[in-house]
Parts: structure tokens; C-alpha cells; sequence
């Protein structure tokens, strides 16, 4: 792939990434579609910050989804 063409695939990716990452951030109960969707974009630097996003989540609800720890606990490994 030619280094233009990486940089515009690295800009699309980055910005789909935020999109995913604000809905995210904005619903209360986001799809497994779109996790997996962050999870297959994301690059190893942005784990983290999707790992404090999704500990918001899990800190906000009263009942956390068992789903939602179970993912949390398979990036911690």
C-alpha cells in the first residue's frame, strides 16, 4: 500500500473510531456491534483510554452488565 494511501485508510479509521467512541460515551446501553466494531479498530496506544470509557459506563449503573464486565476483563488480559 502506498504511504498515501495508509495515511488516508489511518484518518478513515480514526475518524469512524471517534464517532463509535461518542455514541458509545452517549448511550446508556451502546451494541455489541458497535464494541466490536471500536475493538477491531482500535490500536494497542488507544486500549486504555476505550478501557476508561467503558469503566464510566460499568461506574454509572446500578446493576452493571455482566456482558460489559466480561469484555473489560478479556482487554485487561
Amino acid at each position: 500500500m502506498a504511504q498515501h494511501e495508509h495515511h488516508e485508510h489511518d484518518d478513515a479509521r480514526s475518524i469512524l473510531l471517534r464517532s463509535l467512541l461518542r455514541r458509545v460515551a452517549d448511550d446508556p446501553f451502546p451494541s455489541t456491534t458497535m464494541l466490536d466494531m471500536i475493538e477491531d479498530l482500535l490500536r494497542p496506544d488507544e486500549v486504555s483510554m476505550y478501557v476508561a470509557l467503558l469503566v464510566r459506563k460499568i461506574d454509572s449503573e446500578v446493576f452493571p452488565s455482566i456482558p460489559m464486565l466480561q469484555r473489560l476483563a478479556a482487554l485487561a488480559e
